[in-house]
């Protein structure tokens, strides 16, 4: 999609009513839909991290920034991710957290970021993290200057690839939960994407193709 088209649609997404746990059960691993029962939250204390999910103009078409972590000895290793990460008390709130990680991960300063929705937050067992995702729009083409201490590697994903049908798959993989586990996933410029990271995007694109429609 031309991104001058795309900016037409942002004012009919701020007010979308978000479909959280019917767009998250989608791409949800059935494992982490069971450790998702009955969650009460406040016993767990989960960390607070946030995370853009940003759109932003390559060539003249419509892309998003994803990110692929450094390995390291952690659950989260070289796992496809949003640019974001851990709440700080100097914050003066999670869209600070996630404008400051985006700048921090990847080099695009905040000013160049307009937020314009933030979306459900998402808790993930494995680590006890609750993130807050926050949709953003950069107007001019970026360049990105990953931190090297923690990504390997930058995707820059074109919204027609995003909303294909044909990315979403069912892979096997081991996770936290369970060896060798049907999972869903998107595949995205051969990278494996599931988990938090899947179930949050699944709802961006529930909330981009609710706007698309109704705008026809």
């Amino acid at each position: 999609m031309d991104f001058q088209d795309f900016l037409q649609y942002v004012p009919d997404l701020i007010p979308v009513v978000l479909p959280a746990e019917s767009a998250h059960i989608k791409m949800a691993p059935k494992e982490r839909l069971e450790a998702l029962k009955n969650l009460d939250l406040k016993n767990k204390n989960p960390r607070i991290a946030a995370v853009m999910m940003l759109f932003y103009p390559k060539k003249g078409k419509t892309h998003l920034v994803l990110i692929v972590r450094n390995a390291y000895n952690g659950v989260h290793s070289s796992q496809i991710a949003f640019p974001g990460g851990k709440y700080e008390t100097t914050d003066a709130d999670y869209e600070e957290t996630a404008l400051r990680e985006t700048h921090e991960e990847v080099g695009v300063a905040p000013e160049k970021i307009r937020v314009i929705k933030q979306f459900t937050p998402m808790y993930i067992p494995p680590s006890n993290f609750l993130v807050h995702p926050f949709l953003g729009i950069s107007k001019e083409e970026l360049l990105f200057y990953p931190d090297i201490r923690e990504v390997a590697d930058v995707i820059e994903l074109p919204l027609s690839v995003f909303l294909n049908d044909e990315i979403v798959i069912e892979v096997t993989l081991s996770t936290s939960y369970a060896n060798n586990a049907l999972v869903p996933a998107f595949n995205i410029q051969n990278h494996i994407v599931w988990g938090a990271t899947a179930m949050i995007l699944s709802e961006l694109r529930d909330v981009l193709k609710i706007t698309f429609d109704n705008k026809v």
